[in-house]
């Protein structure tokens, strides 16, 4: 006779917690569908069918992908830009107080305007097209690793920096075993909280100058009333920030692996 496996409660409420969410989902659609040009204007909301008839044109197409692969190229410069820039503003400032008790209020009198009312500077500085879009990015995501890393430079024992001095450690070394291991949590939260402000910054500079991308096409879209088009183009927003979301949380697991086995 053959025993019979037990369900663990657990398991049953975490199936029915899935099941209930895939319903959730299907009946949204459904109700979609229904009242799309029924209840509310097509224009407004398009339709289920609309919407995947025209992500599958913008997957599908070599047009569809020279504007993900203008943003995405975009994303990852403006991201590059924008983490270096943070990090090292952020450790420089953290390690002088004084010059950064003189300089952060600047930097949050800068971080308080809203980037895209700035973004016409960067375009009469750089023009239209690519590193505009990039800069704007990555003037975002600096600000955020800016304040992550000047605070855990900040929170940091001043005691145990002593003790390192005391042992006659220099400069480098007490960034390799005092302030790299504080900084890793805050650095990586960092990270992932500025990867939607990456997108939000490209997006805003392909609103403003661009003539193709993803957020061109959005743009281009929400002039012409055209409902699908423009909720094919955020669907792949939102699978490019799913895509960067999961590429950091590795590179967060993967830090964490090593600076484990080397402790």
């Amino acid at each position: 006779m053959v025993p019979k496996t037990k369900v663990s409660p657990l398991s049953r409420a975490g199936l029915t917690i899935i099941i209930g969410r895939i319903v959730t989902v299907l009946v949204l659609l459904g109700l979609w569908q229904l009242f799309s040009g029924r209840v509310l204007p097509v224009y407004a909301i398009s339709s289920p069918n609309a919407v995947w008839d025209s992500f599958w044109n913008l997957i599908s197409t070599s047009a569809g992908w020279v504007n993900i692969g203008v943003t995405a190229k975009e994303l990852a410069i403006g991201f590059g830009i924008g983490v270096v820039g943070g990090t090292v503003a952020g450790l420089l400032l953290g390690y002088f107080k004084t010059v950064g008790a003189i300089l952060e209020p600047f930097i949050g009198a800068v971080n308080g305007i809203p980037k895209i009312a700035i973004a016409p500077v960067f375009v009469l500085i750089l023009g239209i097209g690519t590193w505009t879009d990039a800069v704007i990015a990555g003037t975002m995501v600096s600000l955020i690793l800016f304040y992550n890393i000047y605070v855990g430079m900040r929170t940091i024992n001043p005691e145990l920096i002593d003790v390192i001095r005391l042992m006659k450690a220099n400069r480098l070394q007490l960034l390799r075993y005092v302030y790299a291991p504080s900084l890793i949590s805050p650095f990586f939260a960092g990270l992932k909280a500025s990867g939607p402000f990456a997108i939000l910054g490209v997006i805003i500079g392909e609103f403003v100058a661009s003539y193709n991308g993803v957020g061109h096409e959005l743009s281009s879209a929400s002039s012409n009333l055209n409902a699908a088009a423009v909720y094919s183009s955020i669907i792949v927003l939102v699978l490019m920030g799913f895509v960067l979301n999961v590429v950091l949380g590795q590179l967060d697991s993967w830090t964490s692996r090593k600076l484990g086995m080397t402790a």
